[in-house]
C-alpha cells in the first residue's frame, strides 16, 4: 500500500481512502462509502445506478469524479471511483440514510486530524496505537509494530530514491526480503498463518516483527550504500538484506529449539494476551484471599 494510502474506520466499517499531496485532500473510495450508509449487498451495483440517474441529472459531482488504484479485496490495487470531502458531501445528498449526518462528522473529522498529523507527525502514531490497543495488543506488542511502520517508510523512500515507483515493484522486493529471512514467500507466509485480506504484520508476533524490521531496515542501508541503479540491482539488495535478518533468525532457532516464523495469528496472540492476563488476575485474587485470611 501506498504510504499515502490509509484504512479510515467509521463504526468499526473500512473506508479506503488516499491522501494527495499536491492537492492537500483525502480522496475516499465510493463504493465503500455507499457500503456503509446504504448497508447494500452490493454497493458496486448502487453506485452504477446512482452514477447513471445522476449524470441523467446533470450532477457535475459524477462527471468530475476521480479514479485511483486502491488495494482490493483481492490484495492486487485496482481502480476505483473516489470522491474529495466536498463531492462525498453532495452524493451524500443523494443517498437517504439515517447514517449521513454522523458521516458528515466523521469526514470532518478526518479531515482535521490529517491537517493535525501534518504538523504533528506524533499524532498518526498516537492514533494508531490507540486503535491496536483497543483492539487487544499488548503495549509491548503496539510499540514494536508502530516501529515497523517507520522503518517501512524510510524504505519505500529508498526505493523512490532510486527510482522504483510501481506498486508491482513494491511488492516484488518486498517478497524477496521476506523469503530471504524466513525462507517464505509472502503468500506462502499469509497460507502458512491462515490468512486472507489480513495484514501480515498485524499477524505477526514480537520476534516474527523484530526480524522483519531488521531485514528491511538492514536493506534501506545497504541500498544507500551501494546506490542500485536498475531494478535487478534492488532486487539483489532485498535478498541481502533479508539475508543478514535470515541468518539471525536462524541463529536464535538454535537457541530456542524451536520456529520463529509460525502459524500463530492475531487471534492466538491476543488469546495468549488474554489468558496471560486471566492468569496475572488470579494472582492477585490468591494474595489478596490471603492477606485477608491472616488478617482474620
Amino acid at each position: 500500500m501506498n504510504q499515502n494510502q490509509s484504512i479510515r474506520l467509521f463504526e468499526n466499517k473500512k473506508v479506503r481512502a488516499q491522501w494527495i499531496e499536491n492537492e492537500e485532500k483525502w480522496y475516499f473510495s465510493i463504493i465503500d462509502v455507499i457500503a456503509i450508509l446504504t448497508d447494500s449487498i452490493d454497493s458496486g451495483a448502487y453506485w452504477r445506478k446512482l452514477k447513471e440517474r445522476l449524470k441523467a441529472e446533470g450532477n457535475e459531482t459524477v462527471t468530475n469524479c476521480h479514479t485511483l488504484k486502491l488495494i482490493a479485496s483481492d490484495g492486487k490495487m485496482r481502480l476505483t471511483d473516489v470522491a474529495d470531502t466536498e463531492q462525498l458531501l453532495r452524493l451524500i445528498q443523494s443517498i437517504p440514510s439515517k447514517k449521513a449526518e454522523p458521516f458528515k462528522a466523521w469526514l470532518a473529522k478526518v479531515g482535521y486530524e490529517r491537517i493535525e498529523e501534518t504538523e504533528d507527525p506524533e499524532l498518526a502514531f498516537d492514533r494508531a496505537m490507540k486503535t491496536y490497543l483497543q483492539k487487544g495488543y499488548s503495549k509491548e506488542w503496539v510499540n514494536q509494530r508502530l516501529k515497523t511502520i517507520e522503518v517501512r517508510k524510510d524504505l519505500a523512500n529508498e526505493w523512490n530514491r532510486v527510482g522504483i515507483e510501481k506498486e508491482s515493484d513494491f511488492a516484488i522486493l518486498t517478497n524477496e526480503i521476506t523469503k530471504a529471512w524466513s525462507g517464505k514467500t509472502v503468500s506462502d507466509y499469509k497460507q502458512l498463518k491462515n490468512l486472507k485480506k489480513e495484514n501480515l504484520r498485524d499477524n505477526m508476533t514480537n520476534l516474527e516483527l523484530v526480524l522483519n524490521m531488521l531485514a528491511e531496515a538492514t536493506t534501506t542501508e545497504i541500498s544507500k550504500k551501494q546506490n542500485p541503479k536498475t531494478f535487478d540491482e534492488s532486487k539483489h539488495v532485498a535478498v541481502r538484506g533479508g539475508t543478514v535478518a535470515g541468518n539471525t533468525r536462524k541463529d536464535i532457532e538454535k537457541q530456542l529449539g524451536e520456529n520463529i516464523v509460525t502459524s500463530k495469528n492475531a487471534k492466538d496472540n491476543l488469546l495468549e494476551l488474554s489468558k496471560n492476563h486471566l492468569r496475572i488476575e488470579n494472582k492477585v485474587t490468591k494474595k489478596d484471599k490471603k492477606k485477608s485470611e491472616l488478617k482474620g
